[in-house]
């Protein structure tokens, strides 16, 4: 337990590190201020110091964990022209879900001002699904006009399905961990159709 008076280095993160184990422990019921504070080994009112309350907490929470994301994803059209294409995006699409993407998904709509807070500040420019799907789009044309995705492909729409899918499995897993990866490249195999091969709508 850390004393009182004495600074904590990256608190915020601290706490947000803390929220996420307890989210995977308990799920979103059992994250509250004593919890958090709890794991985190610090004293129960160093949360109210830095959010204005438990909510304001859980949304930069999520928005935090979500622009993590939009920057590991976000240099994704850089890598046009090398390696292999379905392999780019599967990694892109696991970067998505993270390891605790489904905790952290929940947490997000588990609570009615965390979901309304964290929808105006994606309406309001801050990174999040729309910043991948963007950022999908993007690399699938670089590749498309470099010869190595079907000419008549979709971009858009093939991004938006990945991304939304992706997006289905954040709120709703399914498969056992270990599955995951699998089941993501399966979804890229049947989305993404390279030169030579039949498109998926055909």
């Amino acid at each position: 337990m850390s004393p009182r008076g004495v600074a904590i280095p990256d608190v915020r993160e601290r706490l947000f590190a803390a929220a996420e184990r307890v989210l995977a422990r308990e799920g979103t019921a059992g994250l509250t201020n004593r919890s958090v504070t709890e794991e985190a080994g610090c004293a129960k009112g160093l949360l109210y110091n830095h959010f204005a309350d438990l909510d304001d907490f859980v949304a930069q929470l999520v928005l935090d964990r979500f622009a993590r994301i939009a920057a590991e994803v976000g240099p994704l059209p850089d890598r046009a022209g090398t390696g292999d294409v379905r392999d780019n995006l599967t990694v892109a699409a696991l970067a998505m879900l993270g390891t605790n993407g489904p905790a952290i998904a929940a947490a997000a709509v588990s609570r009615h001002e965390v979901a309304q807070r964290v929808a105006r500040s994606w309406a309001e420019g801050a990174p999040g699904p729309g910043a991948v799907e963007d950022a999908t789009t993007r690399y699938l044309e670089a590749e498309q006009r470099l010869g190595r995705v079907a000419p008549d492909a979709d971009c858009p729409m093939l991004a938006l399905a990945l991304t939304g899918t992706v997006h289905h499995l954040l709120m709703h897993p399914g498969p056992p961990q270990q599955d995951t990866a699998a089941l993501i490249r399966r979804l890229v195999t049947a989305l993404i159709a390279l030169p030579d091969e039949p498109t998926a709508s055909r």
